[in-house]
């Protein structure tokens, strides 16, 4: 039985000041950074998810590209590799980082489960490699990315706990939902302390 730690898109793109800022993201960056360096021991893996689009195209649709973005499916240009709004936000320690993974890619991504590792690898692949069986999850944004990666942890046989003072969601009612939602679909959702 091994725990690891899902940290989902905390970049600058998704905190404040960037193409789709997240009120708390920057907050939610240095508390992470924080939670980690407070308990070194507490996970056999962090894992950390980047949006990584491509900026040459609509990636497959998921940016706005001839009209306005709708805010659920198509949105403006945000996280394209290579750029300064892809890369971690600064207050989030990578070095503590062990897996870093993908997502997205020309393709419309939330999940983390959707994303590859470095070395090319399957996302769920790597959990079953190294035998995790339980998820504890953070990072931005409640209602989209983190909601998807912890209802896709659940339906692959994971126990998933989101640690809720360790996310920031788009708009704070929808946040709040996707907790309720993520409660009912089996997850824990409880602080970090």
């Amino acid at each position: 039985m091994a725990r690891a730690l899902l940290v989902i898109d905390v970049q600058n793109d998704f905190t404040e000041g960037g193409a789709l800022g997240v009120d708390g993201g920057a907050a939610a960056a240095e508390a992470i950074t924080d939670y980690l360096r407070a308990h070194p021991d507490r996970y056999e893996v962090v894992f950390a998810s980047r949006d990584w689009h491509h900026g040459d195209d609509d990636n497959g649709g998921h940016f706005a590209t001839d009209a306005e973005p709708d805010f659920v499916t198509t949105w403006p240009p945000h996280c394209v590799g290579g750029t300064p709004g892809a890369e971690y936000h600064p207050a989030l320690d990578a070095s503590l980082v062990d897996v870093h993974v993908k997502k997205g890619q020309g393709v419309p991504a939330y999940s983390i489960f959707e994303g590859t590792t470095e070395d090319g690898a399957s996302f769920p692949a790597e959990l079953d490699r190294l035998g995790v069986t339980d998820v504890d999850v953070v990072g931005i944004a409640t209602d989209y990315c983190v909601r998807a990666s912890a209802l896709d942890a659940l339906a692959a046989g994971r126990r998933v706990t989101v640690l809720e003072d360790l996310v920031a969601a788009v708009d704070p009612v929808t946040g709040a939902q996707a907790l309720v939602d993520l409660a009912s679909a089996g997850a824990a959702v409880r602080p970090s302390r």
